[in-house]
């Protein structure tokens, strides 16, 4: 078995993943697996970065990155969000903290993309627990 379809059978175990997602990191983002969370999620376009200037604080936002990878997150997460547990629990726990739905979204996007990560970084296969 191949590298790659290693990583295609490993990343098709999670709910809320799909042929289409897993292709589009793969093809899009060969840097999965061999970067830290925080920089994966700012390649991508997921890190929160300041609009700070002087004394103004601003809102922190998201931007930048590969597009591709992040709208194809999007709709992963949507899934996600429905059929997989822990994403799931994490949803729910940052709405019930009053967060607009946006915001968990695009944070729910972002632990998708850690846990893909490291599973790919150490090889192992997806367990919801």
């Amino acid at each position: 078995m191949t590298p790659l379809s290693k990583h295609m059978t490993q990343l098709g175990q999670v709910n809320g993943i799909g042929i289409v997602t897993v292709t589009t990191l793969l093809a899009q983002l060969p840097e999965l697996g061999q970067l830290s969370n925080r920089q994966i999620s700012a390649l991508v376009g997921l890190a929160p970065f300041c609009r700070d200037s002087g004394g103004a604080k601003g809102k922190r936002m998201i931007w930048g990155g590969r597009a591709l990878v992040r709208s194809t997150l999007y709709m992963a997460t949507l899934s996600a969000v429905r059929y997989n547990q822990p994403i799931k629990k994490f949803y729910d726990r940052l709405l019930s903290r009053g967060k607009l739905k946006k915001v968990v979204l695009v944070a729910c996007m972002r632990k998708l993309l850690t846990i893909l990560n490291a599973m790919t970084k150490n090889g192992t296969d997806w367990d919801p627990n």
